[in-house]
């Protein structure tokens, strides 16, 4: 019967005893888990821009390097940990400067990242911007979101109602007049912009006159989440859409 070959297992075992190193401090250390975690993001985010093959390399080994960097700072905690069970200013001293070794190579990792992505990442938001003030619906719709996220905070300090229902200010009514003034500006300089807007806000009032009629709120609250969601939208307007 053939013996096993024993350079094979022993190559086996040390891969094996490698890698549950590896999982041991991803495991344990909280520092590596951010590592970890930052490492993924920004290499699923290589996949959406078009990186050259020197800067993909350039990524993996700075990851690389503050993945080893943070084990043998793991590692040296724990022999100094054998060794010495009391405080010693030199085994401080020792975990100390390690711990500066991974400092290091975490903000090359960033400073390798930011020269990386920033041509690929900086016009983004500007692009996106300028689309924007080009699409008027997009406009209204990012204010209508913003418009129930505010409602919801004013509810919440105030303490009255629910973010659905009730209390100050009127979810509702904001958003119905909110979305009278987004209407004006959409249909300003169309054949039919004075009379659409006229309608919008008769509904905003109706909707207003509803939620104060079914005992829901109070003309105080409607009024308050009116002025909220006209005045809100009316600024995001003229700040994204001031071509009118």
């Amino acid at each position: 019967m053939a013996k096993p070959d024993a350079n094979r297992t022993s190559l086996l075992q040390s891969f094996n005893f490698a890698f549950e190193g590896i999982i041991h401090v991803v495991r344990t250390q909280r520092n590596m888990k951010i590592h970890v975690g930052l490492a993924i993001f920004v290499l699923v985010s290589a996949f959406f821009v078009d990186l050259d093959r020197l800067s993909i390399v350039a990524l993996f080994v700075a990851i690389s390097f503050v993945f080893i960097t943070e084990m043998l700072n793991t590692a040296l905690e724990y022999a100094i940990d054998i060794f010495t069970s009391r405080y010693d200013p030199l085994a401080k001293l020792t975990k100390d400067i390690a711990a500066g070794a991974v400092l290091v190579a975490t903000l090359n990792a960033l400073a390798v990242a930011y020269l990386v992505f920033y041509d690929k990442v900086v016009g983004v938001p500007y692009t996106v911007l300028a689309k924007v003030r080009q699409t008027p619906i997009d406009v209204a719709v990012i204010t209508v979101f913003l418009l129930v996220v505010v409602v919801i905070a004013v509810k919440a300090i105030t303490g009255r109602g629910t973010p659905l229902r009730g209390g100050l200010p009127s979810g509702h009514a904001a958003v119905a007049f909110g979305g009278w003034v987004a209407i004006t500006f959409i249909a300003s300089g169309t054949a039919f912009d004075l009379p659409i807007s006229v309608i919008a806000m008769v509904m905003a009032v109706l909707t207003a006159q509803s939620r104060v009629q079914a005992g829901i709120h109070t003309w105080l609250e409607v009024t308050f989440g009116g002025l909220l969601g006209a005045g809100l939208t009316l600024l995001i307007f003229r700040l994204f859409y001031p071509l009118y």
